[in-house]
């Protein structure tokens, strides 16, 4: 059993001062204005828009939503080159617009769609990109923009990992043509359930996602097609309670990432790192990749002995999903998607319980290749 009290789990969501939150709560009662754009949600949104210093700028009721509307508002339809290895939403906004992902293999260094194979994947019926940026790393979004504009293609980013991550001193999130985040409770900055989509540098698709988030409504007026995909005030106080602190938990979230990298260095553990020039990483997940000889749930299974849970995230890989039709190999996602982990961070987490998981995944290493080594003796 567990000396751990409770479980540690691969994330815990940060929560402000209850009475904080409750202070909030107490001006929503007061006006019983509870939904349909709000006004603190309104403001959640000028401070959301000025922080990411994005033009455009709509807060939805969560990141799969935002998916759904980019794409919907943006008019892609055919086929979509997306990538293998992200969040199963990824794909499952491009099946739900009706459209056909094309699988685009990784490259091995930030687990980021490859340009450089875009080209083999191109149909006639290509209409977008679909690209993650995978644990906040950064996509290479020169080349994807190059090859976007070259093929007249739809540039969107699934950037529900990016909130607080800087490529050449701009916010991640506003590369593309339309990015799309997430404000899950598991997510660096949160509103317990939410996203946003921003738009860059079309004010006509930004007028679309606006009306398209609230019914195609606006006033008494329907101007367009559109779904419930708006947030609510309730929602909207955690966001303000909670943006405030993201600087702080980045600058915990980096110690504990650190720290795991300075207990397993040399081990033969992969241990995943951002770029290090001309980026601001926000540390919102320790990712490794275990050696071969090392399977996941091995790993899973040792350190679950002391209640410590870690994820295989991503896994399996889309590409592989059960109710796909057959769909085309990718190797590099694969390959990864069988031995990556991603390590507990969160506030929850201590020293002490760094300390233990690296005791427990060297430990099962060194018995890995003990048995590995047996069995080409006895071969």
């Amino acid at each position: 059993m567990s000396p751990f009290t409770p479980e540690i789990l691969v994330t815990k969501t940060a929560l402000p001062p209850l009475e904080e939150y409750v202070a909030y709560l107490e001006k929503i009662w007061a006006t019983a204005y509870v939904t349909n754009n709000g006004p603190l949600l309104r403001e959640l949104e000028d401070r959301v828009r000025a922080r990411l210093q994005a033009p455009h700028l709509w807060i939805v009721n969560n990141g799969t939503t935002a998916l759904q509307l980019a794409l919907h508002a943006a008019n892609v339809s055919g086929d979509v080159l997306t990538t293998p290895f992200s969040f199963l939403a990824t794909t499952g906004a491009v099946l739900w617009e009706h459209c056909r992902p094309v699988f685009v293999d990784i490259e091995p260094r930030y687990l980021t769609i490859d340009p450089t194979k875009l080209e083999a994947a191109l149909t006639p019926r290509t209409t977008a990109i679909l690209a993650t940026h995978v644990y906040g790393f950064p996509c290479a979004v020169d080349a994807l923009a190059e090859f976007a504009r070259a093929h007249g293609l739809k540039l969107i980013y699934d950037a529900a990992h990016t909130f607080g991550c800087e490529l050449n001193g701009r916010p991640l999130a506003t590369y593309g043509d339309v990015s799309c985040l997430s404000f899950h409770a598991t997510k660096i900055f949160h509103m317990i359930e939410g996203g946003a989509v921003i738009i860059n540098g079309d004010d006509v698709l930004a007028e679309r996602v606006k009306l398209m988030r609230a019914f195609g409504q606006w006033g008494d007026t329907f101007r367009c097609e559109g779904i419930n995909g708006k947030s609510s005030e309730i929602h909207a106080a955690m966001g303000l309670c909670m943006l405030p602190r993201v600087d702080a938990i980045i600058a915990e979230r980096r110690e504990q990432v650190m720290l795991y990298h300075e207990l397993l260095a040399g081990s033969g553990i992969r241990l995943l790192r951002p770029p290090e020039e001309n980026f601001r990483h926000n540390y919102s997940y320790c990712p490794i990749v275990l050696p071969h000889e090392l399977p996941a749930p091995v790993a899973i299974e040792a350190l679950g002995t002391f209640g410590i849970r870690a994820r295989r995230y991503f896994y399996p890989p889309l590409n592989r999903l059960s109710y796909l039709p057959a769909t085309n190999d990718c190797p590099i996602a694969e390959d990864i998607a069988e031995r990556v982990l991603c390590l507990p961070v969160s506030c929850a987490v201590t020293p002490a319980v760094q300390h233990r998981v690296a005791d427990v995944l060297l430990g099962a290493l060194a018995q890995a290749r003990r048995r590995v080594a047996s069995s080409d003796a006895i071969s």
